[in-house]
């Protein structure tokens, strides 16, 4: 049998006799890349050998370790498998072979090989070689396995070669590599191992390069770090290396940093060791600008030819480079632009906020949304003032609704400013009258069913039936609608906030003994919006439970994929043929009643993103968590909030003279009607959200066919004057089609866009623009987040949810990261609206970056009695995802807390 495959007999179809590595390095040897001579022993090699040896069914009973297996576990487990593997010896056959390719690799490097090769005293030629292993399970497009195996640098001789490669092999049971599998989901009996054998390279200089920026996730960068020395203390990490980027068009440097370069790897007699680099080079940059563009240029290569992103380590010896080794770059982010640092005004002479509606919109919009929602929030803020002021206060220019590094501010311009303040007091009387439809009855008599009125009316047509022209009329009008409800909407926060305020300062001054509740209490128990649909999301599991079969294939399944069968109407997975369609069928019913009811919840006010009633994937990850039996029963809980309350109330009453016990009464009526509406309002200002996006997407798909964008979703990139081009040339009408292009015309304007605000949602929005002393001394207290400047382990917000409680964070950006998060943990985001509510039920607690007492996530939180600290500006850049966090409900602060123990305490 033939073991032994040179580079040139291998390609990338070779994976399973060769492995990731080896396959790797055939197809770029036979393409005529610098690749230094080699050959690999392959997988039938490792199968013969632990089976000629007798320990290929002991292995595999020692790797069988349980899930949530220890690191102690599986060092134990790899410890005896290693023993294994020192007490086999090679099988002849397998042994010959090695050591013959090896004997012809010896004597192609010493034609040319200087110091690469040595003369025994018998007088052959003994080659370096790197040993490397080259597992079935490595260097994939979805998990490299990078560094799980280990490598053997600088050996000589057939002996020692053979040594080398039985310790490879044995590496293929390391523990790391053990638990690396284990967590990918590969199977130990599945998994073989080939090894590498590549004359050494006299590397003068050595490094790795990605033909992609893996910090930005750019596809148009290459990102070099190099050393002095070998390469081997580079991939390790044990050198600071010189880092340029490289624009891989061009190969001009775009950036550069030159380190100090303390130490280097050279080899030694056997192996390799770290010596000192020279006092003259230390701050010498490894490679010059021609150098790095060279070195670009071959790789970027290598990236074509494979067609993805590839980290390649190379090598250069007397001026030429060399490449050891290349595999695709795993969990590449998407394109974006470096994070903004300047917060240029669009225009001078005013003030800037991130409030109100903006408290809604954490992120950077997206180009058709923010050129639609500027004129829809003025307009509705014009038509408000106007109705409540009895004439025309604000002027054409005064206030508008601008973008600063693509995210949303209300901006105000001084005179404008002038005039709303000055007619503050009319406006605060205007409300407490009720005009121009403001306050709870003007939300439940006009605003409210005005807004479901008109989302109905152009309901009744289905987009597909509807002109082009006439779609982006509808969806100006009801986003026009949306903003003037939200409007209305936020007349009715005061109220609420004016009435708890009101009731705790009475209460907590006046009232309150020791030994009394908090005065939260009192004002718990009450439905609204967000607790109702937790209710029906329950109610579901609970349905689903009584029915083993398909429990176990909701709960077994992807979210993804059950949502999927949803769009589609067919089973998903698991549950065709295993489950009573009949119980399916319901189920899907059901759901779908959920959705219609509540699934118009938005996660964000851009409509970019989803809600739930077009893909209920993060709904449906809460509700397989109330399937398994997690979690608290809603009802039981809003029973005994509501039980306490009433309780606390009597015995309160009971004790006050009627006097003050009529004014308590008053205020706490007053407080416990205003709450709940206010999230019974908010909770409903996505309800043409998702006639919208129909809509929208309706537009995309005409547009795709007509060759304008790439997919349907690619419409929310485009601006508002190039959809009404398109919409006027006929390019959105069923059949049109631009000829002459085989790339959609906007393809490379909406990639732009779309890795622009991906840079841009890197950044912490200022609250308050232009950022100076003075405006945070006189504004910053209304803001609804704290200032970004925090250092230190303590991050101060607001208290808005007592109790205290230490668990691990889960750092949430949006309803795609939904499914990540863990029961136990502390939600952090930079804000929660209604549609967040079901993640409430797994958390331990609540951290936002917007947000204060009297926000949705302080009125949420209080109901499933969690701590939480909001408006810290700053929790979702200082904390990250399984970090331990301490939340203290009481004081306003979350400590950074490593101690990694979760202890719950207070109010959970």
């Amino acid at each position: 049998m033939t073991y032994i495959k040179d580079f040139d007999q291998l390609g990338r179809s070779d994976l399973d006799e060769a492995g990731g590595k080896g396959a790797n390095l055939g197809e770029l040897a036979r393409t005529g890349f610098p690749v230094p001579p080699g050959f690999v022993l392959t997988t039938a090699a490792y199968q013969d050998f632990v089976n000629a040896n007798g320990i290929a069914g002991r292995i595999l009973e020692l790797a069988a370790l349980p899930a949530g297996a220890s690191n102690d576990d599986y060092d134990a487990a790899a410890g005896q498998i290693r023993a294994l593997f020192a007490e086999s010896t090679m099988p002849e056959e397998i042994g010959g072979e090695l050591r013959a390719a090896y004997g012809r690799l010896s004597h192609q490097t010493a034609a040319g090989a200087g110091d690469e090769a040595r003369v025994e005293s018998s007088g052959d030629h003994v080659a370096r070689v790197a040993v490397r292993s080259s597992a079935t399970a490595e260097d994939l497009a979805s998990a490299s396995f990078a560094g799980q195996q280990d490598t053997y640098l600088n050996v000589s001789g057939p002996d020692s070669v053979v040594a080398a490669v039985i310790d490879c092999w044995a590496s293929l049971w390391n523990a790391r590599a053990m638990a690396y599998r284990s967590r990918n989901g590969f199977d130990p009996a599945t998994v073989r191992l080939a090894v590498v054998i590549q004359g050494m390279v006299d590397a003068g200089a050595a490094g790795v390069l990605f033909t992609a920026n893996p910090a930005t996730g750019r596809r148009d960068q290459v990102v070099i770090s190099a050393a002095w020395g070998l390469g081997e203390s580079v991939v390790s990490g044990a050198v600071t290396t010189d880092d340029v980027v490289v624009d891989a068009a061009t190969g001009r440097v775009e950036q550069r940093r030159t380190a100090d370069k303390e130490v280097m790897t050279v080899y030694d007699e056997t192996g390799t060791r770290e010596q000192p680099v020279p006092e003259e080079k230390r701050r010498e940059p490894v490679l010059d600008d021609d150098a790095a563009a060279a070195l670009a240029r071959q790789g970027t290569a290598i990236a074509k030819h494979f067609g993805v992103p590839q980290d390649i380590e190379w090598a250069q010896a007397a001026g030429d480079f060399f490449i050891l080794q290349a595999r695709p770059i795993t969990a590449l982010a998407e394109p974006s632009a470096d994070a903004p640092t300047e917060w240029p005004l669009p225009y001078p002479n005013g003030m800037y906020f991130r409030a109100s509606i903006v408290e809604q919109l954490p992120d950077p919009l997206s180009p058709l949304f923010a050129d639609l929602i500027d004129g829809a929030v003025v307009r509705s803020l014009n038509a408000l003032l106007n109705e409540a002021f009895g004439k025309s206060v604000v002027r054409p220019g005064d206030v508008s609704l601008p973008t600063v590094n693509g995210y949303a501010y209300y901006y105000y311009n001084n005179a404008g400013m002038r005039r709303v303040m000055g007619k503050s007091l009319t406006a605060m009387r205007a409300l407490a009258q009720g005009k121009a439809h403001m306050g709870i009855k003007g939300w439940r008599d006009h605003s409210h069913p005005k807004y479901r009125g008109l989302v109905k009316f152009w309901a009744a047509k289905p987009p597909v039936d509807r002109p082009a022209a006439e779609l982006l009329e509808g969806i100006s009008t009801l986003l026009d609608a949306g903003a003037a409800y939200y409007t209305a909407v936020q007349s009715i926060i005061p109220i609420a906030a004016t009435s708890e305020i009101m009731f705790r300062s009475y209460y907590d001054k006046l009232v309150r003994r020791p030994g009394d509740p908090s005065a939260e209490v009192f004002l718990l128990g009450y439905d609204s919006e967000p607790i109702r649909a937790e209710k029906s999301l329950y109610d579901l599991a609970v349905w689903t439970r009584e029915r083993p079969q398909l429990a176990s294939a909701i709960t077994e399944g992807s979210a993804a994929g059950i949502a999927e069968a949803l769009r589609s109407g067919k089973a998903p997975a698991g549950v065709a043929g295993n489950v009573d369609q009949e119980d399916w069928d319901q189920w899907r019913s059901r759901l779908q009643r959920h959705l219609d009811r509540y699934g118009h919840a938005v996660y964000n006010l851009d409509f970019i993103n989803p809600v739930p009633a077009d893909d209920p994937s993060a709904l449906l990850e809460t509700l397989r968590y109330f399937v398994r039996g997690q979690g608290k029963d809603p009802h039981e809980r809003q029973q005994r909030s509501a039980d306490r309350r009433e309780e606390q109330s009597r015995l309160v009453s009971a004790r006050l003279g009627p006097r003050r016990r009529a004014f308590f009464r008053r205020l706490l009526h007053w407080a416990q009607k205003a709450a709940p509406v206010r999230e019974d309002a908010l909770a409903d200002v996505g309800l043409a959200w998702p006639l919208m996006r129909r809509m929208l997407l309706e537009l995309g798909e005409r547009l795709t066919a007509s060759g304008v964008i790439a997919a349907p979703s690619d419409i929310f990139w485009l601006r508002l004057d190039e959809l009404r081009n398109a919409i006027d040339f006929g390019l959105a009408t069923p059949g049109a089609a631009i000829t002459g292009t085989d790339r959609p015309v906007m393809a490379d304007a909406v990639e732009q866009r779309k890795m622009l605000w991906r840079g841009q949602r890197k950044a912490a929005a200022p609250q308050l623009l232009p950022e100076s002393r003075w405006m945070e001394r006189a504004f910053g207290s209304m803001m609804p987040a704290r200032s970004v400047q925090q250092a230190g382990d303590v991050i101060t917000g607001v208290g808005a949810s007592s109790g205290q409680v230490s668990a691990p964070a889960r750092l949430l950006h949006g309803p795609d990261d939904f499914a990540s998060m863990q029961p136990g943990e502390v939600l952090v985001a930079r804000m929660t609206t209604p549609a967040w509510t079901p993640l409430f039920a797994m958390a331990s607690g609540v951290v936002t970056d917007v947000g204060g007492p009297l926000s949705h996530s302080s009125i949420v939180a209080r109901e499933y009695g969690i701590p939480a600290v909001l408006g810290t500006g700053v929790a979702t850049q200082r904390v990250s995802s399984g970090q331990h966090v301490r939340v203290d409900g009481d004081a306003g602060t979350v400590t950074l807390d490593g101690s990694g123990t979760l202890e719950g305490t207070g109010q959970r």
